[in-house]
This record gives structure tokens, sequence and C-alpha cells, in this order.
């Protein structure tokens, strides 16, 4: 099983634009990720899919410094350029992650792909997303090229064709599902990159850990926030706003 993680990554995002290109600990946050995913240990192949904007040539760039892949689809249409990245490697199997999350998990990455190749009957989509119990910015979904082409070809919901895999998770009937929970509620966590204050909190989080272990996992994340309790209050409201936003989409699709 040929398994790669496409990352889609993007200059323009609205309420913090060139996000994924800011500088923390000494590299760009993207990059960050990046070293993250590559501990997977069940993931062969990193690919970064961005878009053929002008705009986005930095994040091009950057994968190329990096030493991977790149590919550059359609703005707009997020699943024919997740579908062309995943092909561009030979996928048979892909990790799906969004270039705002720097604190990925590669053990969950694998504890999702473990979930995913161990269902029985096979799988056609794993994920840790919902229902709502890992922190957000730790969302990892996983599906069968098999399942994103069937996407490709039939979605034609705007909704499907930007966020890429409700297409499979909303027909639960069609599609095999297996699901990752966390045994805690770790809900209330916000470790995503949309708004400054976001930045601020993960910006103080990596230049506390990377020193030190450079291969922390989210209990490591865990027990700093518990040693600097007033550090979950810089986005505090935001994490507050997304989680509405969450449970109405996942409460509609499960």
């Amino acid at each position: 099983m040929t398994v790669a993680a496409v990352i889609q990554a993007r200059m323009t995002s609205t309420r913090l634009p060139g996000k994924v290109l800011l500088p923390a600990a000494g590299r760009p946050m993207l990059a960050h990720q990046i070293d993250r995913v590559r501990r997977a240990t069940t993931v062969g192949t990193v690919c970064i899919a961005t878009t053929t904007n002008a705009d986005d040539d930095p994040v091009a760039a950057l994968a190329e410094a990096e030493g991977v892949a790149v590919f550059r689809g359609s703005e707009p249409d997020v699943l024919d350029r997740f579908v062309g990245a995943a092909e561009s490697v030979g996928a048979e199997t892909v990790v799906r992650l969004t270039g705002d999350c720097p604190l990925t998990d590669p053990a969950l990455i694998d504890a999702v792909v473990g979930t995913f190749r161990d269902s029985d009957p096979p799988a056609d989509y794993a994920t840790n997303s919902f229902p709502r119990t890992w922190p957000i910015g730790l969302d990892v979904e996983v599906a069968s090229m098999a399942a994103l082409r069937l996407a490709n070809e039939e979605a034609g919901d705007s909704y499907d064709r930007e966020h890429v895999m409700p297409f499979l998770y909303r027909q639960p009937e069609r599609f095999r599902i297996a699901r990752y929970p966390s045994a805690l509620d770790l809900s209330g966590y916000r470790w995503t990159l949309d708004e400054r204050s976001d930045y601020e909190l993960l910006v103080r989080i990596l230049e506390a850990l990377l020193p030190e272990n450079p291969g922390f996992g989210w209990r490591d994340v865990i027990a700093l926030l518990d040693a600097h309790p007033d550090w979950r209050t810089l986005n505090a409201g935001v994490g507050q706003k997304q989680r509405r936003y969450e449970d109405r989409i996942s409460g509609g699709s499960t």
C-alpha cells in the first residue's frame, strides 16, 4: 500500500495572508509541518498541493527546497487539485492534511492510517476529525485513491469540491467509514493557524518544545500548556467560534 501525505497549502488566506510561510523557531510554519509529517512511519511520500497562481510560487519554492514533491492545480477546485497531487506521486492511499497545522502529530497520522488499513471490511475513508475529540489542528483524513477518483468524477456540489472529503463521509451508505476517536475529550484545544492569535500561540509552542524535543507529540503540547495556562487564552475566542462551525458541519454529515 503506497501511502502519500498530501498537504494543501496556499498563500491567499483571507484571515491571515501568507500564514503557511510565517516564521517560527527559525523556519516557516509549512516547513515545520513537513518535518513532522516525515516522522510518520506509514507515510512514504509527501506532496504539497498548491495552486497555479503566481502568489503561490513561494509555496512551490519551499516544497522544492525541502525536497518534497509539489503539484500545482486549480485554486477553487481543491478536490481536483488534491487528486492530481496524489496521482502525481503514485499514491494508492492518501493522507489529507492542510498547511495551517504545524503541530500535525506523526504518531496520530500512523494511528489513523492503521485504522484505515486494519478495518474489516476495508475502509474507503478514515478520520479522527468527527465527532470532534482531538484538538483542532491535529485532523487526519485517509482515503483510498479509488474512492477519491469517484468523488472527483461525480461531485458536483461546490462544498464537496472545496473541502475534498465530504463527498465520501456524507454518503456512509456508499462508502465505508472508519474513525479514530481520542479516549479523552481534547476538543477544547485549538492548534491551527487562522488568526494572528493562533500564530502567537503556535510560535510559543514551537519555540518552547523544538530545541529539546524535535519529535514532540500532542501529550508534550498539553503538558506545556498545563505549565503555562495563560497561553491558552491567546486564541480561546477563536477556538469557540471554530468549534461551533465544525459541530454544525459534522452533525450534518455523519
